[in-house]
């Protein structure tokens, strides 16, 4: 594009009037010794490079959060599975201690009762009737299991053997309708009837009206029905409710019953007790009372009179009598009397 000629003088004019700008410029120095064209310089170029230093590091911001975003999307899914494999080998863990526990507890009950023959067995299943409260062992008929044997856990009664078959068998719930067994509250050895209810809850039948059952008692078997061992839990009274002539008694079973694994078949087909404090307190008794009953016997003999002698040792006198004649200086020495004062003189 050509400048009209008229404009010429102009703009040499201001060609000239930038060139000795840029010569001050140039010349002149601010401090520490700084030429101003450098002042200048810095100032004008400044701003548009703080505006491109904020584009290029929103860009970059941008671009490595991405990377970043993507990466820690992978990191959280592989922690996420970490976590995941951990809390299950956790519970794993947690389960075998559990396990253990449960074990080591009914190994020391099968220890602490070394003379009660018992045979340990797994829960493998339920009853789906939902009106019969079963469950089957892995215990048969092929192990010594038969009808109507006791199963029992460390923590008290579970049911009696209701079925056997070859190599499994079928347990009836203590809490079933058609169960009962032959119960007494340890407080006071009072008895009664202790049947399944359908529930999770147990009742106490035939317990005198008058009798006071505070809330908490604890229910023991009797032994009287044959099947299950005496002193053995059932259940805790959960509360009572007043009758004639009988009362109404709720207990919740001893034993964990929504959650068995692990049980314990009681072989034995007659009665027998576990071991009690009762029974170690009168077996401590005992001595005591045997002691007495000798003394009492020892006395009496003491005191009783002396009884004639009998027929052969009274016909042995005169023979006694005429060996002492035939040799008089040999005669045997007498026996001390050994009458009782007030007794019978000979």
């Amino acid at each position: 594009m050509e400048v009209p000629s008229r404009h010429r003088p102009l703009l040499l004019l201001a060609a000239v009037i930038v060139a000795q700008l840029l010569l001050l410029a140039f010349q002149v120095k601010r401090g520490n010794d700084v030429p101003l064209i450098r002042v200048w310089s810095a100032e004008l170029l400044t701003p548009s490079q703080k505006a491109a230093s904020v584009v290029i590091s929103k860009i970059g911001g941008f671009w490595y959060g991405y990377l970043d975003l993507r990466n820690a999307r992978a990191d959280n899914r592989k922690l996420s599975q970490e976590v995941g494999e951990l809390r299950l080998k956790n519970e794993q863990l947690q389960g075998q201690a559990a396990e253990a526990l449960r074990l080591t507890k009914m190994l020391g009950f099968r220890q602490e009762n070394a003379d009660v023959p018992m045979l340990a067995a797994q829960v493998i299943g339920a009853n789906a009737d939902s009106n019969s409260q079963t469950v089957f062992i892995n215990r048969g008929e092929r192990d010594g299991i038969r009808r109507n044997m006791a199963v029992i856990t460390p923590d008290g009664v579970v049911g009696k053997i209701s079925e056997a078959l070859p190599h499994t068998a079928q347990v009836l719930l203590v809490t079933d309708r058609d169960s009962g067994l032959g119960a007494l509250l340890a407080g006071t050895r009072t008895h009664g009837v202790v049947k399944g209810t359908g529930d999770p809850f147990l009742s106490l039948d035939y317990v005198n009206g008058e009798e006071k059952v505070p809330d908490g008692a604890e229910v023991l078997t009797s032994g009287e029905d044959r099947i299950f061992p005496k002193n053995l839990p059932v259940g805790i009274v959960e509360w009572t409710k007043p009758g004639t002539p009988f009362q109404t008694i709720q207990l919740r079973p001893a034993a964990h019953l929504d959650r068995l694994e692990e049980v314990l078949v009681v072989l034995s087909d007659q009665p027998f007790k576990l071991r009690e404090s009762e029974a170690t307190s009168s077996q401590d008794k005992a001595p005591a009372v045997k002691e007495e009953k000798n003394a009492f016997a020892a006395s009496a003999i003491k005191l009783a009179p002396s009884a004639p002698k009998s027929t052969p040792q009274a016909s042995s006198k005169p023979a006694t009598a005429a060996a002492a004649q035939k040799n008089p200086p040999v005669a045997p020495p007498k026996k001390p009397s050994t009458v009782p004062p007030g007794g019978i003189s000979q």
